[in-house]
Protein backbone atom coordinates (compact mmCIF):
# COMPACT_ATOMS: atom_id res chain seq x y z
CA UNK A 1 0.00 0.00 0.00
CA UNK A 2 1.16 3.46 -1.02
CA UNK A 3 1.33 6.02 2.11
CA UNK A 4 1.37 9.98 2.04
CA UNK A 5 3.62 11.88 4.62
CA UNK A 6 2.63 15.37 6.13
CA UNK A 7 3.37 17.03 9.91
CA UNK A 8 1.05 18.30 12.01
CA UNK A 9 1.23 20.94 15.05
CA UNK A 10 -1.09 20.21 17.89
CA UNK A 11 -2.01 22.11 21.06
CA UNK A 12 -1.13 20.22 24.42
CA UNK A 13 -1.67 21.76 27.86
CA UNK A 14 2.15 21.63 27.68
CA UNK A 15 2.64 23.87 24.01
CA UNK A 16 2.77 23.17 20.47
CA UNK A 17 3.58 19.47 19.67
CA UNK A 18 5.11 18.37 16.06
CA UNK A 19 3.89 14.91 14.92
CA UNK A 20 4.31 13.32 11.63
CA UNK A 21 1.62 11.64 9.92
CA UNK A 22 1.90 8.46 7.37
CA UNK A 23 -1.24 7.39 6.21
CA UNK A 24 -2.38 5.29 3.24
CA UNK A 25 -2.34 7.19 0.39
CA UNK A 26 -6.13 5.80 -0.99
CA UNK A 27 -9.08 7.49 0.43
CA UNK A 28 -11.05 6.28 3.26
CA UNK A 29 -10.78 6.45 6.57
CA UNK A 30 -8.25 4.53 8.59
CA UNK A 31 -7.42 3.37 12.27
CA UNK A 32 -4.51 5.36 13.71
CA UNK A 33 -1.63 4.11 15.71
CA UNK A 34 0.31 6.38 17.82
CA UNK A 35 3.83 5.16 17.41
CA UNK A 36 6.05 6.55 20.33
CA UNK A 37 9.69 6.96 19.42
CA UNK A 38 12.85 6.24 21.46
CA UNK A 39 14.68 9.28 23.46
CA UNK A 40 15.76 10.48 20.36
CA UNK A 41 12.92 11.51 18.77
CA UNK A 42 12.01 11.31 15.19
CA UNK A 43 15.06 9.42 14.05
CA UNK A 44 15.42 8.34 10.11
CA UNK A 45 15.02 4.76 11.96
CA UNK A 46 11.68 5.51 13.64
CA UNK A 47 10.26 7.60 10.69
CA UNK A 48 10.78 3.57 8.77
CA UNK A 49 8.87 1.78 11.38
CA UNK A 50 5.97 4.25 11.28
CA UNK A 51 6.04 4.13 7.26
CA UNK A 52 6.25 0.29 7.53
CA UNK A 53 3.06 0.37 10.15
CA UNK A 54 1.42 2.54 7.66
CA UNK A 55 2.03 0.88 4.61
CA UNK A 56 -0.82 -2.02 5.89
CA UNK A 57 -3.29 0.55 6.25
CA UNK A 58 -2.83 2.55 9.17
CA UNK A 59 -2.57 6.44 9.97
CA UNK A 60 0.59 6.88 11.85
CA UNK A 61 1.46 9.16 13.88
CA UNK A 62 4.47 10.19 15.63
CA UNK A 63 4.55 12.54 18.20
CA UNK A 64 7.90 14.67 19.36
CA UNK A 65 8.20 13.17 22.88
CA UNK A 66 9.87 15.88 24.55
CA UNK A 67 8.30 18.79 22.76
CA UNK A 68 8.09 20.99 25.98
CA UNK A 69 11.95 21.09 26.22
CA UNK A 70 13.32 21.28 22.59
CA UNK A 71 12.73 23.50 19.25
CA UNK A 72 10.20 22.05 17.02
CA UNK A 73 11.95 19.47 14.36
CA UNK A 74 14.84 18.58 16.91
CA UNK A 75 16.08 15.39 16.25
CA UNK A 76 18.76 13.93 18.42
CA UNK A 77 21.68 11.24 17.00
CA UNK A 78 22.23 8.21 18.28
CA UNK A 79 25.82 9.12 19.91
CA UNK A 80 26.90 10.38 23.20
CA UNK A 81 25.78 13.71 23.06
CA UNK A 82 22.12 12.79 22.13
CA UNK A 83 22.01 10.01 24.15
CA UNK A 84 23.02 12.03 27.19
CA UNK A 85 20.73 15.05 26.12
CA UNK A 86 17.29 12.68 25.73
CA UNK A 87 18.30 11.14 28.92
CA UNK A 88 18.02 14.08 30.44
CA UNK A 89 15.06 15.37 29.15
CA UNK A 90 13.32 11.73 30.02
CA UNK A 91 14.28 13.39 33.59
CA UNK A 92 12.87 15.97 33.14
CA UNK A 93 9.20 15.71 31.91
CA UNK A 94 6.52 14.09 34.23
CA UNK A 95 4.70 11.23 33.35
CA UNK A 96 1.42 13.33 33.59
CA UNK A 97 2.37 15.92 30.64
CA UNK A 98 2.73 12.63 28.34
CA UNK A 99 -1.00 11.74 28.83
CA UNK A 100 -2.41 15.23 28.04
CA UNK A 101 0.11 15.20 25.16
CA UNK A 102 -2.19 11.60 23.87
CA UNK A 103 -5.10 13.60 24.83
CA UNK A 104 -4.63 16.29 22.11
CA UNK A 105 -4.08 13.73 19.68
CA UNK A 106 -7.07 11.30 20.26
CA UNK A 107 -8.89 14.68 19.69
CA UNK A 108 -7.11 15.02 16.52
CA UNK A 109 -7.84 11.41 15.53
CA UNK A 110 -11.47 11.61 16.68
CA UNK A 111 -11.44 15.08 13.99
CA UNK A 112 -9.69 14.05 11.08
CA UNK A 113 -11.81 12.86 7.99
CA UNK A 114 -9.23 9.95 7.06
CA UNK A 115 -9.17 8.42 10.77
CA UNK A 116 -12.00 5.69 11.83
CA UNK A 117 -12.01 7.15 14.94
CA UNK A 118 -10.04 3.38 16.57
CA UNK A 119 -6.75 3.94 18.25
CA UNK A 120 -3.86 2.05 18.91
CA UNK A 121 -0.14 2.81 20.43
CA UNK A 122 3.07 1.50 19.55
CA UNK A 123 6.66 2.20 20.95
CA UNK A 124 10.21 1.11 21.26
CA UNK A 125 12.62 1.59 24.60
CA UNK A 126 10.49 4.69 26.12
CA UNK A 127 8.06 4.95 23.30
CA UNK A 128 6.95 1.20 24.65
CA UNK A 129 6.43 2.45 28.51
CA UNK A 130 4.56 5.37 26.65
CA UNK A 131 2.41 3.14 24.53
CA UNK A 132 1.56 1.48 27.75
CA UNK A 133 0.92 4.29 29.43
CA UNK A 134 -1.74 5.40 26.35
CA UNK A 135 -3.31 2.46 27.23
CA UNK A 136 -4.89 4.15 30.71
CA UNK A 137 -6.44 6.59 28.37
CA UNK A 138 -9.89 4.85 27.53
CA UNK A 139 -10.12 5.56 23.73
CA UNK A 140 -6.89 3.67 23.32
CA UNK A 141 -7.98 0.03 22.40
CA UNK A 142 -4.79 -2.03 22.49
CA UNK A 143 -1.04 -0.80 22.10
CA UNK A 144 1.93 -3.06 21.43
CA UNK A 145 4.99 -2.38 23.12
CA UNK A 146 8.83 -3.16 22.85
CA UNK A 147 11.68 -3.25 25.13
CA UNK A 148 9.65 -0.77 27.46
CA UNK A 149 11.86 1.25 29.85
CA UNK A 150 11.27 2.30 33.04
CA UNK A 151 7.88 0.45 33.96
CA UNK A 152 9.59 -1.77 36.46
CA UNK A 153 11.81 1.24 38.15
CA UNK A 154 9.47 3.44 38.88
CA UNK A 155 12.03 6.52 38.26
CA UNK A 156 10.49 8.43 35.77
CA UNK A 157 8.96 11.44 37.41
CA UNK A 158 5.65 11.35 38.63
CA UNK A 159 3.98 10.75 42.08
CA UNK A 160 4.16 7.06 43.60
CA UNK A 161 0.40 6.52 42.72
CA UNK A 162 0.72 8.07 38.93
CA UNK A 163 3.84 5.57 38.27
CA UNK A 164 2.71 3.70 35.53
CA UNK A 165 3.26 0.30 36.70
CA UNK A 166 0.86 1.60 39.80
CA UNK A 167 -1.93 2.54 37.43
CA UNK A 168 -2.15 -0.76 35.83
CA UNK A 169 -5.33 -1.65 37.19
CA UNK A 170 -6.41 1.03 35.01
CA UNK A 171 -5.85 -0.44 31.45
CA UNK A 172 -9.18 -1.83 30.12
CA UNK A 173 -7.54 -2.20 26.66
CA UNK A 174 -5.26 -5.07 25.27
CA UNK A 175 -1.11 -4.91 25.69
CA UNK A 176 1.48 -6.92 24.04
CA UNK A 177 4.64 -6.42 25.36
CA UNK A 178 7.77 -8.05 23.94
CA UNK A 179 11.14 -8.03 25.74
CA UNK A 180 14.92 -8.85 24.94
CA UNK A 181 15.86 -11.84 27.16
CA UNK A 182 19.51 -9.91 26.99
CA UNK A 183 18.04 -6.58 27.32
CA UNK A 184 20.39 -4.86 30.46
CA UNK A 185 17.72 -2.13 30.32
CA UNK A 186 14.83 -4.27 31.35
CA UNK A 187 16.41 -7.34 33.74
CA UNK A 188 15.05 -10.71 34.36
CA UNK A 189 13.78 -9.11 38.00
CA UNK A 190 12.34 -5.99 36.14
CA UNK A 191 10.05 -8.73 33.63
CA UNK A 192 8.99 -10.36 36.43
CA UNK A 193 7.69 -7.60 38.63
CA UNK A 194 5.51 -6.39 35.63
CA UNK A 195 4.69 -9.99 34.81
CA UNK A 196 3.57 -10.45 38.51
CA UNK A 197 1.75 -7.15 38.31
CA UNK A 198 -0.29 -8.33 35.07
CA UNK A 199 -1.38 -11.52 37.29
CA UNK A 200 -2.53 -9.60 40.22
CA UNK A 201 -4.85 -7.04 37.97
CA UNK A 202 -6.01 -9.11 35.81
CA UNK A 203 -4.67 -6.80 32.84
CA UNK A 204 -5.88 -8.44 29.40
CA UNK A 205 -2.45 -8.87 28.23
CA UNK A 206 0.29 -10.87 25.86
CA UNK A 207 3.93 -11.97 26.69
CA UNK A 208 6.62 -12.24 24.37
CA UNK A 209 10.25 -12.57 25.20
CA UNK A 210 12.76 -12.85 22.36
CA UNK A 211 16.88 -13.90 22.33
CA UNK A 212 17.79 -10.17 21.79
CA UNK A 213 19.49 -7.15 23.35
CA UNK A 214 18.15 -3.83 23.59
CA UNK A 215 16.55 -2.02 20.53
CA UNK A 216 17.05 -4.82 18.12
CA UNK A 217 14.00 -3.09 15.84
CA UNK A 218 16.33 0.06 15.39
CA UNK A 219 17.77 -0.74 11.68
CA UNK A 220 20.89 1.23 12.60
CA UNK A 221 23.93 -0.11 14.02
CA UNK A 222 25.29 -3.22 15.29
CA UNK A 223 22.29 -4.10 17.69
CA UNK A 224 19.63 -4.49 14.59
CA UNK A 225 18.29 -7.99 14.25
CA UNK A 226 16.19 -7.69 10.94
CA UNK A 227 14.81 -11.25 10.52
CA UNK A 228 13.69 -10.26 14.31
CA UNK A 229 12.30 -6.81 13.46
CA UNK A 230 10.21 -8.22 10.43
CA UNK A 231 8.32 -10.95 13.01
CA UNK A 232 7.72 -8.17 15.06
CA UNK A 233 6.17 -5.99 12.42
CA UNK A 234 4.23 -8.80 11.45
CA UNK A 235 2.91 -9.44 15.09
CA UNK A 236 2.14 -6.11 15.59
CA UNK A 237 0.08 -5.03 11.97
CA UNK A 238 -2.01 -8.85 13.31
CA UNK A 239 -2.47 -7.32 16.81
CA UNK A 240 -3.98 -3.91 15.93
CA UNK A 241 -5.79 -5.08 12.79
CA UNK A 242 -8.23 -7.66 15.55
CA UNK A 243 -7.93 -4.80 18.05
CA UNK A 244 -9.17 -1.38 15.75
CA UNK A 245 -10.33 -2.50 12.82
CA UNK A 246 -13.53 -4.68 12.38
CA UNK A 247 -14.02 -7.89 10.57
CA UNK A 248 -10.33 -8.36 10.37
Amino acid sequence: MQIIQHIVDLNTATGTMRCYVYRPAAEGRYATIVFYSEIFQHTAPIARSAAMMACHGFVVIVPEVFHELNSIGTVLGYDDAGKDKGNNDKWQKPLTSYDSDLASIVEYCQSADFCSGAVGAMGVCLGGHLAYRAALNPAVLGAFCLYATDIHSDTLPASPQDQSLARMADIKGEVFFVWGKQDPHVPAEGRLKIYQQCMTTGLNYHWLEVNAVHAFMRDEGERYDGALALQMYQQAVQFFQRTLVPGK
